[in-house]
């Protein structure tokens, strides 16, 4: 019998190595496509670098290395019926958006929105508000959000880094603490036999720090008029004409639009949308077919818990497509042909956001054989001892870790959540046990909005039609920060639990602590960092990297 091959780098620090290469490549060089490659191709030769009772008996095999980067990195992530749901989705909503392009459902709304928001302020909270409402799931919320807010934040010569940023605060972070959503669904997939998943999420929601403090930060930068880091200069840009401060994208779909359009022609697609991809989610969840005789709101909630969320979400995108189509032909706004011809121009919008999640996936697929996860689960299962009552603010980092060199939030929560409850389980013994599962999923969606290689940064970066290493570099100061303060709140309600154990009391007072320090960081950040509008920025315009 052969035995099995065993990576010799297997389980070590070097599973970390492809993907930290990876994003290197892509903020020293600026190019993303390369990067992911260079990351799969190094993960590919450590993989075949030695092994453990395995058949490869030389320091290098570059033939073996090749197979297991095509064979069972790109191939395998585009054969996975997962992903090829989630590329069907996209496929589809791109062709929605170019639709309501072409009909001038945008241009549209946005000389509505105009007439109704006058100042920049109230165009970002617009954005946060709509985002805040797209709670569904984090890819439906990046592109629906962005083809629907660009006019607007376009008009109030809002940076498309800064909608980008927007967009990718209210999609994870916001379906994150969403019980209806299938991000909920998710992370009660992995609650341990016995267990009610969807009631673990609901209890997490209050100690999940970086996902309530994003929002708080987002309103509070928003109000204040608050910018720093290269978000400033993409802010100062904008402000004096120049919305993208590197290259603009090509939007060639955008500049033919018919002009019988009106706002009906975007809100009623998307409204309809939504609750399409919602049935779409809840069909898969087995609510039709659900006979045990429970209420609708229980059946409703099972169906979403169980919910496979590509195909219910392709499901929604498609039934979404056939009545925009027969919406527009009533209104005679689109013929026929012009609706077919959508199909292109929607599918050649997400050719490059289709290219860099195919990537990411490949890049995922090298760490999961090289063991990163194993790696990273001896490290928290090591934590574990005399200061039990760090731990959450230390499982809050080790996620953000994994997650940021993974580009993923849900394969972080299969890894980390499991562990946590086998270290604390839900019997009521230890106080820490809800803290330290929500600090998982803080800190895979704090690790996941921070990456360059994460699906929803991608999908930010083409809602808001923003140069994704230019998303990317102005998002992350904004990120660390909110992540800095949830720690210290980690720190606090970790701390708390020897005085205040119960669960009621121990997640308002430190909820109420972390926004307080939020607030304050805020206030400090303002008198230290000029705004868009002061005059010693005045005159400092400039294109990046010239």
């Amino acid at each position: 019998m052969e035995a099995e091959f065993v990576p010799l780098m297997y389980n070590t620090f070097w599973a970390l190595i492809p993907p930290i290469v990876a994003i290197l490549l892509a903020l020293l060089t600026k190019e993303v496509y390369s990067s992911l490659f260079a990351g799969i191709v190094v993960g590919g030769i450590l993989y075949t670098w030695g092994s453990v009772g395995g058949p490869y008996d030389v320091a290098f095999h570059p033939v073996k290395a090749l197979e297991h980067v095509f064979q069972d990195g790109i191939i395998a992530s585009l054969s996975d019926s997962y992903n090829v749901g989630i590329l069907v989705f996209l496929v589809f909503l791109g062709i929605l958006v170019a639709m309501m392009n072409k009909a001038g459902g945008s241009a549209a709304f946005g000389k509505w929105a105009s007439e109704h928001v006058h100042s920049r302020v109230g165009s970002q909270l617009a954005t946060i508000g709509l985002g805040v409402l797209i709670f569904i799931d984090d890819y439906f919320n990046c592109l629906t959000v962005g083809s629907v807010m660009r006019p607007v934040t376009d008009r109030q010569k809002i940076s498309r880094a800064k909608l980008a940023y927007l967009i990718d605060a209210t999609a994870a972070p916001v379906c994150i603490i969403a019980p209806v959503s299938s991000w909920a669904a998710a992370v009660s997939g992995f609650a341990p036999e016995g267990t009610n998943g969807l009631l673990l999420f609901v209890k997490a929601i209050p100690y999940n720090y970086y996902a309530l403090l994003t929002l708080l930060m987002m309103v509070l930068m928003a109000v204040f008029k608050l910018e720093y880091g290269p978000m400033a200069r993409h802010e100062l840009n904008a402000k004096n004409g120049d919305i993208f401060t590197v290259d603009a994208p090509d939007t060639k779909s955008e500049d033919s639009v018919e002009t019988k359009g009106k706002v009906i022609d975007l809100v009623l697609p998307v409204a309809v949308l939504i609750i399409t991809c919602v049935i779409g989610m809840i069909y898969t969840g087995g609510f039709f077919s659900d006979e045990s005789g429970a209420g609708f709101f229980s059946k409703f909630v099972n169906a979403f818990a169980n919910s496979d969320a590509s195909v219910g979400l392709a499901y929604g995108s498609f039934g979404g497509i056939v009545f925009t189509i027969v919406l527009y032909l009533i209104r005679r706004v689109l013929n026929f042909k012009d609706c077919m011809s959508c199909v292109e121009e929607g599918f050649k919008a997400m050719v490059a956001p289709i290219a860099i999640l195919t990537l990411a996936w490949s890049l995922k697929a090298m760490t999961d054989s090289l063991g990163a996860a194993e790696y990273v689960a001896g490290i928290v299962d090591a934590s574990k001892g005399s200061f039990i009552n760090i731990l959450p603010a230390v499982i809050f980092l080790i996620a953000c870790g994994l997650s940021f060199a993974t580009g993923t939030s849900w394969g972080t929560f299969g890894i980390l959540i499991p562990i946590t409850l086998k270290a604390f389980p839900l019997d009521g013994s230890s106080p820490l046990a809800i803290i330290c599962v929500s600090a998982c999923m803080a800190g895979a969606v704090c690790g996941d909005h921070c990456s360059p290689i994460s699906d929803t940064t991608i999908m930010s970066s083409a809602g808001a039609q923003c140069n994704h290493i230019a998303h990317v570099s102005t998002q992350l100061p904004y990120a660390i920060t909110c992540a800095c303060v949830s720690f210290v709140t980690y720190l606090i309600a970790g701390v708390m639990t020897f005085w205040m154990p119960n669960y009621a009391v121990n997640s308002t007072v430190s909820l109420i602590a972390g926004v307080v320090l939020m607030i304050a960081t805020v206030l400090v950040l303002r008198k230290v960092f000029p705004t868009p509008d002061s005059s010693s920025l005045q005159g400092k315009s400039q294109k990046a990297g010239k």
